[in-house]
C-alpha cells in the first residue's frame, strides 16, 4: 500500500483525517468556486455552447442521501439537449432484481449523449415487444478533478418492472426517438431475463469481488456466462473509476472508467442480474456527503435494505430457497475509516432483524452474505476487525451459510469458523455444516485487477498455485487502525490467480450448497459443500 501525492493544496497528513462528508464538502465548496466554476466559465465562453443547468445533473449529484443542496453546474449543451437519436446507440446494459426477484426487474443503460424519450419495450417474444415503458433519466455531471482529466457528462436510463411472472423468459429491447430497439433494423439489440421461480428450484450463481477492466475481467465475465447463472454477486469495488481508494482526499477519479467497464460487463449483465455492494473504491466524494451519488445515478438496487438512499448498497433478496443479503463494509471498517459509522448504527441493526427473518422463513434453506471488506484474509490487506466486531457475531447468531468478501485480490477460504477458533477442518472437497461447525468465509477478489499475494509463513511460489492449509502470520485492522498480528491455521485454501465463485443451490428433500472456485483457465481451483442438519 503506498501513500498517494497530496493535491489541492491539503497535507497528507490531514488528507488522511478527511471523512467522505469532509470531502465532499470540500470539493464542492473550495475546489467548486475556486477552479472548476471558473474553468468551466471560461470553456463555455470561448466554445460558445455552455448552458447552465442547476437541476439534472445537480439532482443526481446529491442523491444517495445527501441533504445538502448542491451549486448550479455548467455543462456543455450535449448534455442537455437531445440530439438525432438515430446515431445514438444505447450500450451498457445492465439488470438487477427489485425486491422480489419472482416479479420485479430493473433494466438499467446508458446513452452518450441526451435523447428524446427514453423507453424500454418488453414481451413474452423477441418479435412481439408490445409494452413500452418510459425510462428515468439520471444525469451525472463529474467536473475536471484534476489537470489531467476532463469534465464529464454522463447520461444514465432506468426502467422498472413489476408484476411480472415468476419462471418466466421475456425479452427486451431499449430505445428513444429515432432508436426502435423493435424494427427489423436493430433486432440484434434485444435481450432477455428469466425470473425467479414461484417454487425452490435448484440453480446456479456466481460471484466475485475487484473487477475493473482488463481483458482478465473480460475472460472471468465469458467464463460466468458459460455457468448460466441465475444471478452474480459483485462484492465491490467495481470498475476502479477511483484507482486509489484510500477515502482520503488525495484519491484520484475519472469518471470514463464507468464507460468502459459497463461496455466490457454488458455481455453478461445484459442477461443475468449483477448484484453489486460497495467497495473502498466506490466511494466518490464529488457526488454526495456519502460518495455514493453515483452509484444512485448507475444502479437500480432493491429498496429493502434499512435506506435505499442512503445506503444503496445494502440490500437483500431471495432466489428460491436461498436468501441474500448485500452489505456496505465501508460502514465498520477499521481500515479505511472515511465512512465508518455513516448509518449511524442502522445497517448492523437492520442486519440482525434481517438475518432473524430469514431464517425464520421455513422454505429458506441457505442465508448467504456478501460485502467488500474481509473478515478473515491473509493477503495484503488482512482481515478488517471492524467486521469482526460489528458482524461476525451476528452471522455467528444467526447460522449464516456462506459469507463471500473482495479486498484483496486472491482466492482465499477458510475453514469453517467457529468462536473466531477452527470449528471444523474444511479441505478441499469436504462437506461442512453451519449449524455445529461455524461458518466458512470466501474471499474472491481476483475478478481482473492486479493481483495481490499472501503474508508470511506462506510459500507462494507462482502464479496460480493452489495452498491448502497451513500456519501463517498475518494481521487484522484494529478500532486505532493500526495492524495488529495474527498467527492463524484457520485459511484453508489459497490460490494466486484470476478467480471466481460459482455456487450451485440444490433444493429439494436434500438441500445443499456446493460451492466451487473456478480459475480463468476454467480449472477448478477449490470445492466444498454446506449442508444443514434439521
Amino acid at each position: 500500500m503506498t501513500e498517494d501525492t497530496p493535491r489541492f493544496g491539503i497535507p497528507d497528513a490531514l488528507a488522511r483525517r478527511m471523512s467522505m462528508p469532509e470531502q465532499h464538502e470540500y470539493l464542492r465548496t473550495k475546489l467548486t468556486r475556486r477552479r472548476i466554476l471558473a474553468g468551466s466559465v471560461a470553456t463555455a465562453a470561448a466554445a460558445g455552447t455552455g448552458v447552465l443547468a442547476g437541476g439534472p445533473a445537480a439532482a443526481a449529484g446529491a442523491s444517495a442521501g445527501s441533504a445538502t443542496k448542491t451549486s448550479p453546474t455548467l455543462v456543455t449543451a450535449a448534455a442537455t439537449t437531445a440530439v438525432d437519436g438515430r446515431f445514438v446507440a444505447p450500450f451498457g446494459r445492465h439488470l438487477s432484481f427489485g425486491a422480489d426477484p419472482k416479479t420485479q426487474m430493473r433494466i438499467s443503460w446508458q446513452v452518450p449523449f441526451a435523447v428524446g424519450r427514453p423507453y424500454l419495450r418488453v414481451g413474452l417474444h423477441p418479435w412481439e415487444l408490445g409494452t413500452k415503458i418510459a425510462a428515468e433519466v439520471r444525469p451525472l455531471h463529474t467536473p475536471s478533478l484534476s489537470k489531467k482529466l476532463p469534465a464529464v457528462d454522463q447520461v444514465y436510463l432506468h426502467a422498472a418492472l413489476d408484476g411480472l411472472r415468476p419462471g418466466t423468459t421475456y425479452y427486451y429491447g431499449v430505445g428513444h426517438d429515432g432508436f426502435d430497439p423493435a424494427s427489423p433494423e436493430r433486432m440484434s439489440t434485444v435481450g432477455s431475463f428469466r425470473t425467479a421461480p414461484a417454487r425452490p428450484e435448484s440453480f446456479v450463481f456466481t460471484a466475485f469481488g475487484d473487477q475493473g477492466v482488463s481483458y482478465h475481467a473480460l475472460a472471468n465475465d465469458q467464463l460466468i456466462l458459460g455457468q448460466n447463472p441465475a444471478f452474480h454477486l459483485h462484492a465491490g469495488d467495481i470498475c476502479y473509476a477511483d484507482s486509489t481508494g484510500m477515502g482520503k482526499e488525495s484519491d484520484t477519479y475519472d469518471a470514463r472508467v464507468w464507460d468502459t467497464f459497463l461496455a466490457q460487463t454488458e455481455s453478461v449483465a445484459a442477461s443475468v442480474p449483477w448484484m453489486v455492494t460497495t467497495g473502498n473504491h466506490d466511494m466518490e466524494a464529488w457526488y454526495s456527503p456519502n460518495g455514493y451519488g453515483g452509484q444512485s445515478a448507475r444502479w437500480s438496487l432493491p429498496s429493502s435494505g434499512p435506506d435505499p438512499e442512503l445506503a444503496p448498497g445494502v440490500y437483500s433478496f431471495t432466489y428460491g430457497s436461498v436468501g441474500v443479503v448485500a452489505l456496505d463494509a465501508n460502514d465498520v471498517s477499521y481500515e479505511i475509516p472515511a465512512n465508518k459509522g455513516y448509518t449511524e448504527g442502522r445497517q448492523t441493526a437492520w442486519l440482525d432483524r434481517r438475518l432473524g427473518e430469514l431464517r425464520a422463513r421455513t422454505e429458506i434453506d441457505f442465508v448467504v452474505v456478501f460485502f467488500h471488506h474481509c473478515a478473515y484474509s491473509t493477503a495484503t490487506h488482512a482481515s478488517d476487525g471492524g467486521v469482526r466486531d460489528a458482524w461476525v457475531p451476528l452471522f455467528a447468531k444467526h447460522q449464516v451459510d456462506l459469507v463471500i468478501n473482495g479486498h484483496n485480490h486472491v482466492y482465499e477460504r477458510t475453514d469453517a469458523i467457529l468462536n473466531g477458533e477452527v470449528g471444523r477442518p474444511v479441505p478441499i472437497g469436504a462437506t461442512t455444516d453451519p449449524t455445529r461447525d461455524g461458518i466458512v468465509y470466501v474471499t474472491v477478489g481476483g475478478a481482473g485487477k492486479d493481483l495481490y499475494g499472501f503474508g508470511l509463513g506462506v510459500q507462494d511460489s507462482y502464479e496460480g498455485h493452489v495452498h491448502d492449509e497451513g500456519t501463517i502470520v498475518t494481521f487484522h485492522w484494529t478500532k486505532l487502525r493500526l495492524p495488529d498480528p495474527d498467527t492463524v491455521e484457520w485459511s484453508r485454501v489459497r490460490h494466486t490467480g484470476f478467480s471466481f465463485l460459482a455456487v450451485e443451490a440444490v433444493a429439494g428433500g436434500s438441500p445443499v450448497l456446493k460451492v466451487s472456485a473456478l480459475a480463468e483457465s476454467g480449472e477448478r481451483v477449490d470445492h466444498f459443500e454446506v449442508r444443514r442438519s434439521a
